[in-house]
C-alpha cells in the first residue's frame, strides 16, 4: 500500500517515475489495441489521425475529416483534463497530485467495460462512435499524466518517440571510439536510458497483445481488470488526503457568503 502511495503521489524520484511509466505503458497498449479490434482504428495514434485529416482533406471524404478531428479533439481534451486535476491538485497541496486523472481513466474504463457495446451505436457529432472518443480521451489523459509527472521524459502512448530515442541510443552503444579520443569527446550511450526505453516499448507490446487477445476472446468486459490496476494505483494517496480534503471542505463551509 505505501509504494502504490508514492507511485502517483506529488513527490516523485526516478524509481516511481520509471515504475509508473511502465505499468502505464502496457495499460495503454492494452487499451490501444484492443480498441482496434472494435472500432478499427489506433485511437492513441495522433499522428495517423492528424495525417488522415489531410489525406481526406485532398480526398474530399469529409467523413473521415471529421472523425480524426474528433478524435483529436478527445485526446487533446484528455491531456487538458489531467493539467487541470494535476495543478488543482498541485496548489491544494494534496498527495495524490497524479491520482485523480488516473482514478478518472479507471472509473471511464469501468464504464467502457460494462457499457461498450453500446456504447457502439451512440453516433456523435463527429461522424464516429461515442467508443472512439471515449477511447482517444483516455489515451490523452494517461499520456499526459506520464508526460507531467517525469517532465515530458516518458510517454506511455508516443511510441514513435520511445522508438526514435531508443534508436539514439543504441546508435551510441555501437559507436566505434577510435584509440587515443579525448575523455570528453568519446560516444557513450546511456544505458540507463536504453533499458527504459526498451521497457517501455516492450511493456507497450505486451500490452497490446494481452489487450488484442483479451478483448477478442471476452468482450468489453476485459477493460475492467485493466481499471482495476488503475484504482490500486490512484486510490492510496486519494484515501490519505481525505482527512485534508474534508479540513478544505469544512474551510469552505464556515467563510462562503450567506
Amino acid at each position: 500500500m505505501r509504494l502504490l502511495r508514492h507511485l502517483t503521489g506529488r513527490h516523485r524520484t526516478t524509481v516511481t517515475n520509471r515504475t509508473l511509466g511502465l505499468l502505464l505503458a502496457f495499460n495503454a497498449g492494452a487499451v490501444n489495441a484492443g480498441g482496434f479490434l472494435v472500432v478499427g482504428m489506433y485511437t492513441s495514434h495522433m499522428t495517423g489521425v492528424v495525417s488522415t485529416v489531410g489525406d481526406n482533406l485532398v480526398l474530399g471524404n469529409m467523413a473521415l475529416v471529421l472523425g480524426a478531428l474528433g478524435t483529436l479533439w478527445a485526446f487533446m481534451s484528455g491531456a487538458g483534463t489531467t493539467a487541470i486535476m494535476v495543478n488543482w491538485a498541485r496548489q491544494r497541496h494534496l498527495r495524490g497530485t497524479y491520482a485523480l486523472p488516473l482514478l478518472l481513466e479507471a472509473v471511464l474504463m469501468l464504464l467502457f467495460g460494462l457499457m461498450g457495446a453500446i456504447t457502439l451505436t451512440w453516433r456523435t457529432p463527429f461522424a464516429v462512435p461515442l467508443t472512439v472518443l471515449v477511447l482517444a480521451y483516455l489515451m490523452g489523459l494517461q499520456n499526459a499524466v506520464v508526460t507531467k509527472m517525469s517532465s515530458a521524459e516518458i510517454r506511455t502512448t508516443h511510441v514513435t518517440g520511445m522508438v526514435t530515442d531508443l534508436g539514439i541510443e543504441i546508435g551510441k552503444a555501437l559507436y566505434w571510439n577510435r584509440s587515443g579520443t579525448p575523455p570528453g569527446a568519446l560516444v557513450r550511450a546511456n544505458r540507463a536510458r536504453l533499458r527504459l526505453f526498451a521497457s517501455l516499448v516492450s511493456l507497450f507490446m505486451l500490452g497490446g497483445v494481452v489487450g488484442a487477445a483479451g478483448f477478442k476472446y471476452v468482450g468489453f468486459i476485459w477493460v475492467v481488470p485493466l481499471a482495476s490496476i488503475l484504482l490500486a494505483l490512484s486510490l492510496p494517496p486519494l484515501l490519505a488526503d481525505l482527512d485534508h480534503l474534508a479540513a478544505m471542505w469544512r474551510q469552505w463551509r464556515a467563510h462562503r457568503p450567506d
